[in-house]
């Protein structure tokens, strides 16, 4: 749909009679994706994060002997493009003097925000819809869930399973084995810890009985449930609506990654402004919002797309 809102759009808002009007006044889904994604605010056209190899192990001295020197140098670079989303409307001078019902026209501001609010977790939520996306690919040339990010100083790491799984006691377990063992460019082991597990609403009760039981679920041996022993995924059960591109696909979100999933905020302000046309005289109302969500340093998730 396009064009103005003219009295041929809302014929019936010009006669009496009308109890109510119902579409656009429902409760909003609440917002996810500043949870997910570490918010950053950018004062430039784009941002740039490099990677870098850092040391390696030190070797044994010889008595006598010189110290040996390393060296490092910088890694994959990631560029944050600032993008613009933006989206109004128009009501036509005698829509707006002849429509009856006050309150449609006083909406339709909060509707347009709530348009915005949606773009912005639908555009987050695609980071993680198309991560197993081989041609969606981040600073290091692969895409964010791999199993052969490339190190700057040689060799791969992964932040997938082994073997593709369907959410499960078991596979959760494995993949907080696989974090605790990550390594950093040069191979030296690093804290890296499970925070959250992200997940489509289609799994969220299986996930919700897998973390909180207070045994292992589903099976009749009298054994705790590690995972909640342990306290391995302190957050807990994150669920996204917006999550949509399988209905299988899971993902924990990690800490101690601090230039992981991050969101450039460029101009975070998407209230709606308003201004008239001089020759038609309608009215526009517009919004306007900028920024840019992308991944630098893969090791901040683990997932598995699935069985």
């Amino acid at each position: 749909m396009a064009g103005p809102i003219s009295t041929g759009n809302f014929a019936a808002a010009l006669w009496p009679g009308i109890n109510s009007w119902y579409g656009g006044a429902y409760s909003e889904v609440p917002e996810v994706w500043n949870r997910i994604f570490e918010v950053r605010q950018s004062d430039k056209a784009y941002e740039e994060i490099y990677g870098l190899s850092s040391f390696g192990l030190a070797p044994v001295k010889a008595q006598g002997q010189g110290i040996e020197y390393d060296s490092e140098q910088q890694g994959f670079l990631t560029r944050f493009q600032n993008v613009v989303y933006a989206l109004g409307f128009q009501v036509t001078y005698e829509e707006f003097q002849d429509n009856l019902y006050a309150q449609v026209g006083r909406q339709r501001a909060r509707r347009l925000a709530f348009s915005m609010r949606t773009t912005k977790e639908v555009v987050h939520a695609n980071i993680i819809n198309r991560g197993y996306n081989a041609a969606q690919v981040g600073g290091d040339g692969v895409s964010l869930f791999n199993s052969a990010h490339p190190n700057v100083a040689g060799g791969t790491f992964s932040n997938i399973l082994a073997t593709a799984a369907d959410l499960s006691e078991a596979a959760l377990e494995q993949a907080c084995i696989d974090i605790s063992k990550f390594t950093n460019d040069r191979g030296l082991n690093i804290f890296v810890m499970p925070r959250a597990l992200l997940i489509p609403p289609d799994l969220e009760f299986e996930a919700t009985r897998i973390l909180k039981s207070i045994q292992q679920n589903d099976t009749a041996n009298n054994a705790v449930n590690a995972l909640r022993d342990l306290g391995k995924i302190p957050d807990g059960v994150m669920t996204s609506v917006y999550l949509n591109a399988d209905a299988d696909q899971w993902q924990l979100l990690n800490r101690n990654v601090p230039d992981g999933l991050i969101s450039f905020q460029r101009e975070e302000s998407f209230a709606p402004s308003e201004d008239n046309d001089f020759d038609t005289m309608n009215a526009k109302y517009r919004s306007y919002m900028r920024f840019v969500p992308y991944w630098a340093d893969p090791r901040c998730v683990f997932g598995s797309p699935g069985a």
